[in-house]
C-alpha cells in the first residue's frame, strides 16, 4: 500500500512484547497459526477504529462541498468564487499524502491517527466560530484550504492497514477501509441537508460543530484501540525507484481519471446543480436532497471494481471503465444542452458509479504490474524468486504511495474545470468535453500499455 513494510521477526513474544502497550515488537500475519490465535483479533480492532477515523477525516475534507451552498447572496461570493472554494482542499490533500503515508513508519500507525484525528479540529474549530455574513473571502479561502488535512488522513490509514493483514486478505481489509473512508463524503452531505432542513441556511457553522465532538472521539478511540507495529520502516530509495519507473505515472494518471473524479464531482455536484437548473434548485435544500446521492453509489460500488478485476483482469476492467465514463461524460452533455434534468442526473450517477468502479479496479491493477514483471525477470534469470516477490511488494507500495497522492489532484483538476467552463461559457459544458477528452486518453492509454498484444504485455494486469 505504502513504502512501508512491516519486519516479521521469528521470535516468539506476544505481540505486546516487554509490557508495551499498543507497542507490537512482533507482528507475523503470514503465519498462520500466529494468525488464528492472536493476529486476526488484533488487525480486525485495527481495522474498524481506522475506518471510523478515516470516515470522519473524509468527512472534514469534503465539508466544503455542502458549506457552499450555505454562501447566499449576503455572502458577495460567485460561482468562480465558490469552485475555487471546493478546489483547494482537494489541492493541500493531495499534497499530504505522501508525507502522511511515510509518517506511518516514522512516527507510529496508532501515534499518526491520534494526531491527523486532532489536525482535523484545525480547520473544523475556525469554521465553527467564524462562518457568518462578512466574514472576508480570504479567510474563507484560509478556511477551506486547512480541511485538506482530511485528505492526507486517507494515504496513512490505507499504510497502517496495510501492515496488520496478510496477502490474502489484504484486498478485502483495504478495500473496507477505503470504502468506509469514501462514505464521509455523502455523510457529510447529509448533516448538512439536516441542517438546512431544521435550523436553515443561516447556520453553517453547524455542519463543522457536528463534527468537533467526532473528531474528538476519532483521536480518543485511535488512542484506546489502535496499536503501533515496530518493526514498519520506510523502505529506503523505493519512491525513488518508483518515480523513475514509467507505469508509476501510467497509473497515476489512470487514477486521476477515477479517483480524482470521484472526490472532484463530490465536491462540485451541489454547486453545479444549483448552477445548471436554478429554476428547479432555487434554494440550497433543494440542491442538498440530490448532493449526496453520487457519493453515496460511487463509495457503495467501490468494492465491485476490485471483485470484476480480479475475475476479469483489472486492465480490462478499467478500460471498458475508462469508455462507460465518456460516455457518462457524452450523456451530461447532451443533457445540458437539451435542458433534461432526468437525463443529466443519470449520466452524473453513472460517472459516480463508474469513478467507484475504476477506484478498485485501478488499484487491483498495481500488485499484478509488478508481480508479473517479477515473474518475468525470474524466468529471464535476472532474479531470484525471493528477491523478486520483495523487489514486487516494494515497488507496489511506492507506486500506490504517489498514485494516490497525484489521483487525489484531480479533485482540484475537475473544480478548476468547472470554475473556467462557468466563468468562459456560463455553462458547463467546455468542462464536459474536457471529461470526455480525459477519459478517452485512459482508456486509449491503458489499451496501448496494458491490453495491446504483443511480446511487452504484462501477463495478468
Amino acid at each position: 500500500m505504502s513504502t512501508l513494510a512491516p519486519t516479521t521477526p521469528r521470535a516468539e513474544a506476544t505481540p505486546a512484547a516487554a509490557g508495551r502497550r499498543h507497542r507490537i515488537d512482533d507482528w507475523r500475519p503470514e503465519d498462520p497459526d500466529f494468525w488464528r490465535t492472536t493476529g486476526a483479533r488484533i488487525a480486525r480492532r485495527n481495522l474498524w477504529v481506522s475506518i471510523f477515523a478515516e470516515h470522519v477525516g473524509f468527512s472534514v475534507w469534503s465539508l466544503w462541498s455542502v458549506t457552499v451552498l450555505f454562501l447566499g447572496p449576503e455572502y458577495g461570493i460567485d460561482p468562480a468564487g465558490k469552485f475555487l472554494l471546493t478546489a483547494v482542499p482537494a489541492a493541500l490533500g493531495a499534497v499530504l499524502r505522501l508525507p502522511y503515508t511515510l509518517a506511518v513508519a516514522r512516527f507510529g500507525g496508532r501515534n499518526w491517527a491520534i494526531v491527523s484525528a486532532l489536525l482535523l479540529l484545525l480547520p473544523a474549530v475556525p469554521m465553527t466560530v467564524l462562518l457568518e455574513p462578512g466574514v472576508s473571502y480570504s479567510t474563507l479561502m484560509v478556511l477551506a484550504c486547512l480541511t485538506g488535512v482530511g485528505g492526507g488522513n486517507f494515504a496513512s490509514s490505507m499504510a497502517n492497514i496495510n501492515q496488520f493483514f496478510p496477502q490474502h486478505l489484504k484486498g478485502r481489509a483495504l478495500g473496507l477501509n477505503a470504502g468506509g473512508g469514501n462514505l464521509g463524503v455523502p455523510a457529510v452531505q447529509l448533516v448538512g441537508l439536516a441542517v438546512l432542513a431544521t435550523a436553515g441556511a443561516a447556520y453553517p457553522r453547524l455542519v463543522p460543530a457536528v463534527y468537533l465532538p467526532l473528531i474528538v472521539l476519532a483521536a480518543l478511540a485511535a488512542a484506546r484501540w489502535l496499536d503501533n507495529v515496530s518493526g514498519a520502516r520506510n523502505e529506503p530509495g523505493a519512491l525513488r525507484e518508483a518515480a523513475r519507473d514509467p507505469h508509476t505515472w501510467v497509473m497515476s494518471l489512470l487514477y486521476i481519471g477515477t479517483f480524482g473524479s470521484f472526490i472532484g464531482f463530490g465536491f462540485a455536484f451541489g454547486q453545479v446543480l444549483q448552477l445548471q437548473f436554478a429554476d428547479r434548485f432555487p434554494t440550497a435544500v433543494d440542491a442538498a436532497w440530490l448532493t449526496f446521492l453520487g457519493p453515496l453509489v460511487g463509495s457503495l460500488i467501490r468494492p465491485l471494481g476490485g471483485h470484476l478485476a480480479d475475475r476479469l483482469g483489472g486492465a480490462r476492467v478499467t478500460f471498458w471503465n475508462f469508455v462507460a465514463m465518456a460516455a457518462g461524460a457524452g450523456l451530461v452533455l447532451y443533457a445540458s444542452r437539451e435542458r433534461s434534468f432526468g437525463l443529466y442526473l443519470t449520466g452524473f450517477l453513472a460517472l459516480f458509479v463508474f469513478s467507484g468502479i475504476g477506484n478498485g479496479s485501478t488499484y487491483k491493477m498495481i500488485p499484478a504490474i509488478f508481480r508479473a514483471r517479477a515473474v518475468a525477470a525470474v524466468d529471464a534469470g535476472r532474479r531470484d524468486p525471493a528477491g523478486a516477490q520483495r523487489w514486487s511488494a516494494r515497488m507496489t507500495g511506492a507506486l500506490i504511495g504517489i498514485a494516490g497522492a497525484v489521483g487525489a489532484s484531480g479533485g482540484l483538476l475537475v473544480n478548476v474545470a468547472f470554475r473556467q467552463s462557468f466563468l468562459s461559457q456560463g455553462s458547463a459544458d467546455a468542462a464536459y468535453l474536457a471529461f470526455i477528452a480525459a477519459y478517452a486518453l485512459c482508456f486509449a492509454l491503458t489499451w496501448l500499455v496494458y491490453l495491446r498484444p504483443g511480446p511487452r504485455r504484462l501477463a495478468g494486469v
